[in-house]
């Protein structure tokens, strides 16, 4: 991450707000072979990414709502659109350092040098994003869904 992909009022990751999005801020789609190898790579790598509170991965949760990389002379860079549950979730933080140690940790230095997570309201979330994979999670933990 760095200096400015941060907000410099709150000194929080800066995202992209609805307006943005819907006015195509989107980052281009990847088409290169190797980079879709990548996406699918990163999306197992955030399976290790547990909601604190629900205990099931946000892949599975439906919380990921897109992805996309961008190869620099810097590095790899994955930028992450995704939701929460809440837009109250007190655990922001802690889904950050997950995301962080599933994607740039490791002894091998990980899939990305960097990435940004952009937090999305709209569409909202809602249980019906839950893959069959989160539902089968959800009703081992005693959810039922």
């Amino acid at each position: 991450m760095t200096e400015q992909d941060l907000d410099p009022t709150t000194g929080a990751r800066a995202g992209r707000s609805a307006a943005d999005l819907d006015a195509g801020a989107i980052a281009a789609p990847v088409t290169a072979a190797t980079d879709t190898a990548l996406i699918g790579d990163i999306e197992e790598a955030l399976k290790d990414v547990v909601d604190p509170e629900l205990g099931v991965n946000i892949v599975d949760l439906g919380l990921v709502y897109d992805m996309s990389v961008e190869r620099t002379d810097a590095g790899t860079n994955a930028t992450i659109d995704m939701t929460l549950t809440s837009a109250a979730c007190p655990l922001t933080d802690m889904i950050e350092d997950q995301v962080s140690a599933a994607l740039t940790g490791g002894p091998d230095g990980g899939l990305v040098n960097d990435f940004a997570i952009n937090w999305v309201w709209l569409p909202p979330w809602d249980v019906s994003r839950i893959t069959d994979d989160g539902r089968e999670q959800m009703r081992a933990l005693g959810f039922n869904i």
